[in-house]
């Protein structure tokens, strides 16, 4: 099969991707041989297991998702490492756990806007402490869960299901701008962090700006895929499986609940979900360091 997808069947949902069996929601493409009846999510995991087509068995170098629809020679590439390449797990973490600092993300040149890490790490010097963010590390530091706010006509909010997302941009949207924000929690995440001071495991900070950058930009197009094709609140368990790659079991689930209570909302401006957002009581002081302006 030729390298060149055919993009014009790279949204269609009539064809089946051969790891899991369901529809393709984000077509990603096996490199150097050329298969492409994958989705995007199940290549990818296949790979960190073993770097290989899971079709051909040839050796896979790299993946190309998100293609354009009117270019085909306009897309992204994410760039597999071997098992073999991968360093030595940090005393107490898992493989799973330590998977997040291995990812790098090559772009090819594009007429659109390159959204990599134009809205990260472009500050010479550290920026003055970002309130909001010091607040949502608090909730994942705590374990804490906002509280269920009912979809109804008063507070309209709404149930969002995965084929929702699929043909709302706009919902989309809102989705990367949350995500975009809520990763910066883990320092590996966030090229602003400095070692001392973010959510995170040891070492997390250590990666360059730009490539932490880099790793937040693969993990929120990996958000991006899972929610085309998952119920992230589904009884499955499978979102919150995927994300445990790289978050965690009990980071993913607070996550997921977190970015369901954001697009089930009316809000358009993540500090106004901030400051509607309601958290149990944990004890005196943190309640109120969470939710004061």
């Amino acid at each position: 099969m030729s390298p060149n997808l055919d993009v014009t069947t790279s949204t269609s949902t009539a064809d089946a991707c051969v790891i899991c069996l369901d529809n393709v929601s984000e077509r990603a493409e096996s490199v150097p041989c050329g298969h492409c009846s994958f989705d995007f999510i199940c290549l990818v995991s296949w790979l960190q297991e073993q770097a290989l087509c899971p079709l051909c068995k040839a050796p896979t170098r790299a993946v190309r998702y998100d293609h354009s629809p009117t270019d085909p020679s306009t897309y992204k590439t994410f760039v597999v490492r071997p098992p073999n390449a991968r360093p030595p797990n940090i005393q107490g973490q898992s493989a799973s756990s330590s998977r997040h600092r291995n990812f790098r993300i090559i772009t090819r040149p594009s007429r659109r806007p390159n959204r990599a890490v134009r809205p990260w790490g472009s500050r010479a010097t550290p920026p003055p402490p970002d309130t909001a963010l010091l607040r949502r590390r608090e909730v994942y530091r705590h374990g804490l869960y906002s509280l269920h706010v009912g979809s109804n006509r008063l507070s309209r909010y709404r149930t969002i299901t995965p084929a929702i997302f699929s043909h709302d941009a706009d919902l989309q949207r809102r989705a990367r701008a949350w995500i975009r924000r809520e990763l910066r929690v883990w320092s590996w995440l966030d090229p602003d962090a400095s070692g001392d001071s973010t959510h995170s495991g040891p070492q997390s900070s250590a990666a360059p700006p730009t490539r932490r950058a880099a790793n937040a930009e693969f993990l929120l197009e990996y958000i991006i895929s899972i929610l085309r094709t998952v119920d992230i609140k589904g009884a499955s368990g499978t979102a919150e499986e995927l994300l445990s790659e790289f978050l965690g079991t009990d980071d993913s689930r607070l996550f997921l609940h977190e970015l369901s209570s954001w697009l089930r909302s009316p809000f358009t401006k993540v500090e106004d979900w901030d400051r509607a957002a309601r958290y149990p009581e944990v004890g005196w002081g943190v309640q109120q360091e969470i939710t004061d302006d």
